[in-house]
């Protein structure tokens, strides 16, 4: 850590300068205990755009931007297929890594990236902003506290819309190498992340995938019904060729009650006893239509779960092991779509 900073204030580094690290710069900036030293991007030319437009030294030698004694952790803001390398190289330079969902695009990928940031001894985060919503952590809370019973169904629908030129303009969108698929991988699992942490681990899943509307390796559609490992079933929906685009809803069922949320907000809060008692927020937003239609104070909370992790030397909120189920049973959905088969995990 350098010198000249506070010892409750880490430097951050942000490997990649596409759209989503501008959310996390703006995430980290806003935060007392954090601060942007320096960006990495892919080429000179990129590099001194990114400089310019973030304000921090940039480099495109990744080597040379992790031998930064300033940089205490990279967030790493590049494709998902393309996010162990950098993160292998910030790990054997003994930085911490912070990662943009989802965290790889094969389990393989994922538990090289786990692996070595075990070895090294360094904190590994990964980005899934929406368990910090109030809604969610209301539902959360309820159903811990057994409010609801025993859980019966988990529903997950995030039937979005994107445009064709969300695609057409991007040379990874879409993409197996780069995106892993599309619809569910990319945009489905956020939604996927918070079903799977409400109701638990997935035993078997049965799913079908379509590509409709888009031109694009992966699927615009999806469906798959799921078996946890509890007993109770659940229903995952989503695509982004679903015009104009619904906000993502989270549904929760059990034996004493059920709650249900739209775009993070609890719209249904039947719980004997008592009413949902949260306030009116859209903190965060929805992406239903357009993916930059979220703000960065999701981000900015786990930026700063972050650095209480690396300082406090605990996991954080999100650990690479969490993450991997969500990219688990996303990968089983598009098993089974292939072979037509129940796929067990």
């Amino acid at each position: 850590m350098s010198e000249t900073m506070s010892k409750k204030e880490l430097g951050f580094g942000i490997i990649g300068t596409g759209a989503i690290a501008g959310m996390h710069a703006a995430a980290i900036n806003a935060c007392e205990s954090a601060r942007l030293v320096a960006v990495c991007s892919s080429t000179a030319e990129r590099a001194s755009q990114a400089a310019e437009k973030f304000g921090v030294p940039a480099d495109h030698q990744i080597e040379e931007f992790l031998k930064r004694e300033d940089i205490d952790i990279v967030a790493i803001c590049t494709h998902s297929g393309n996010h162990l390398e950098p993160a292998l190289e910030a790990a054997r330079a003994g930085k911490h890594v912070l990662l943009e969902k989802p965290i790889e695009v094969s389990l393989d990928r994922a538990d090289q990236l786990i692996a070595a940031c075990e070895q090294a001894g360094v904190k590994l985060g990964v980005i899934f902003q929406n368990r910090l919503k109030p809604g969610y952590l209301k539902l959360k809370h309820t159903v811990q506290e057994g409010r609801l019973g025993k859980l019966l169904l988990g529903t997950a629908a995030i039937n979005w819309y994107r445009d064709p030129s969300y695609y057409s303009g991007s040379d990874w969108k879409g993409t197996l190498k780069g995106d892993g698929g599309a619809a569910l991988i990319n945009q489905g699992v956020h939604t996927i992340d918070l079903l799977l942490d409400i109701m638990g681990e997935a035993q078997s899943v049965f799913g079908q995938v379509r590509t409709v509307v888009h031109a694009i390796e992966g699927e615009d559609l999806g469906a798959a019904l799921v078996n946890f490992k509890n007993g109770a079933l659940g229903t995952i929906t989503g695509g982004t060729a679903l015009f104009p685009g619904n906000p993502e809803r989270l549904e929760v069922y059990g034996e004493k009650g059920n709650i249900i949320l739209e775009a993070g907000k609890i719209v249904v809060w039947n719980v004997s006893g008592s009413d949902a008692g949260v306030p009116d927020s859209d903190v965060g937003g929805s992406g239903a239509s357009d993916p930059m239609a979220i703000d960065f104070r999701l981000h900015q909370g786990q930026v700063e779960d972050m650095v209480e992790a690396v300082l406090a030397n605990r996991e954080p909120m999100v650990t690479g092991r969490d993450a991997r189920r969500s990219l688990e049973l996303i990968l089983g959905i598009y098993e089974s779509s292939k072979s037509n088969l129940l796929v067990k995990f």
